[in-house]
């Protein structure tokens, strides 16, 4: 556990549930569909009632802090030591049941670049960032390129899809298999299982299996035969970890990396089909593509709740008393969302979204998603968003826009489908 500030004297917390803020049920249940029907009024009325840190209740009324200042998020990111990503600190572990439905998501420790903190997750991520930095652009956009044209010669001829199924959830993980080192013929695998985790329905658990077992094999091949390829420079390099580390840390990123970049194309091309800012993409100008892209980084935060951090001591945070071992849910939308960074005192917008890139959807400081994988999924999304309006220019929503409909999650905000129609084209000359 981090070190207290000099001078801090130890004093037992009362156990959390008796927290003021959440006692006789107060807090607000982090559930319920305004959370994917009208977030930004959810948190709008969050801010009114009780301020930047908001006292939330997890399924079985398991009592939270949900941040969605601006300015509380850039010091609960920033100061790792106070507010560390170590789930160990929990102090609710004992009155959870095994059951649990968001056991998974808040996780235990573990060894790998997602559940380690400080030293061993800073040897785990120069590892990670070291092996990245061997991705050429140029080979990475190409990979892009070539698995776009391929899945849009699936439905071009039919003239109707849906881009999300057949488009946005497939291509990240084509491409990511090919990063890591997969052969092309494990991709359709590959995308049903992490289609399964995404869903999180019945099948989630197989898919996770199967995942798993993949990567297993994948880090036993590059052993045997190393390549060009994320999993043979993660073997090389040089400090020791073990295989238990190279599977966790390469699951990591393969699921850290799909479906945020999946939302990012599907909720990316929703905008620019709904939005008339948007709609000179829908005509060739590619210069609204990264446009509508930061606009969704913004407005349309892919990861709306991020778990998590657990206080190391007691602490004050936006006026709540936060207790040793609280968690702290990282409200990345809310954050984005807060008028202190948007209007000044005269009520003006200040226009800060725009080609500004201070948003929290990558959240911030230590733990944020390394600067590499996000270069790698803005090029997913943006090559893939290219491709598909360059073969399919008439593209045009299929059913009302008022008709589409989000995850039902508090946690996430992509589309659970996106139907389109398009004038039928044929596949690219030699494949079908």
């Amino acid at each position: 556990m981090p070190a207290p500030p000099p001078g801090y004297e130890y004093e037992a917390p009362a156990p959390p549930p008796e927290c003021p803020a959440h006692a006789g049920g107060n807090g607000v249940p982090l559930s319920g569909p305004r959370f994917h029907t009208d977030p930004a009024g959810h948190y709008r009325e969050m801010r009114a009632q009780h301020g930047p840190v908001v006292p939330v209740l997890l399924p079985g009324d398991v009592p939270a802090w949900l941040v969605i200042g601006y300015q509380e998020m850039y010091q609960v990111t920033t100061d790792s030591r106070l507010f560390p990503r170590d789930s160990g600190l929990w102090n609710q572990w004992e009155t959870l049941p095994e059951d649990w439905p968001l056991r998974p998501m808040i996780g235990g420790r573990q060894p790998s670049i997602y559940y380690t903190v400080g030293a061993e997750h800073q040897r785990h991520l120069e590892m990670v960032q070291a092996s990245m930095e061997n991705i050429s652009p140029l080979e990475l956009r190409t990979h892009c390129e070539e698995l776009a044209d391929r899945l849009l010669d699936g439905f071009c001829a039919r003239g109707e899809a849906d881009i999300i199924a057949e488009y946005a959830k497939p291509l990240p993980v084509l491409v990511l298999a090919r990063l890591l080192g997969f052969p092309d013929s494990d991709g359709q695998g590959l995308i049903k299982a992490m289609s399964d985790l995404a869903d999180g329905g019945a099948e989630a658990l197989e898919g996770f299996q199967y995942f798993g077992a993949k990567i297993q094999e994948l880090v036993a091949s590059k052993y045997e035969s190393p390549g060009a390829d994320l999993t043979s420079w993660m073997l090389a390099y040089p400090e020791h970890f073990t295989d238990e580390e190279y599977v966790l840390d390469l699951m990591a990123i393969t699921a850290a990396g799909h479906l945020p970049t999946a939302d990012w194309i599907g909720n990316s091309i929703r905008l620019m089909l709904t939005d008339d800012r948007f709609a000179a993409s829908l005509t060739g100008n590619r210069r609204s593509i990264p446009e509508a892209m930061n606009e969704v980084l913004w407005e349309d935060t892919l990861t709306q709740i991020l778990a998590g951090r657990w206080a190391a001591w007691d602490t004050w945070l936006g006026g709540q008393r936060i207790r040793t071992g609280d968690m702290l849910l990282l409200g990345l939308a809310g954050a984005n969302a807060d008028p202190k960074v948007h209007v000044t005192d005269e009520g003006a917008d200040t226009g800060l979204r725009g080609g500004n890139s201070a948003h929290f959807a990558f959240s911030h400081g230590e733990f944020q998603c390394p600067f590499q994988a996000q270069e790698i999924a803005e090029t997913i999304a943006r090559v893939g968003i290219e491709v598909l309006l360059d073969r399919l220019p008439e593209i045009d929503l299929a059913v009302p826009a008022g008709a589409l409909a989000r995850r039902p999650s508090a946690f996430l905000r992509g589309m659970t489908a996106l139907p389109v129609r398009f004038a039928p084209t044929p596949p690219i000359e030699g494949r079908s």
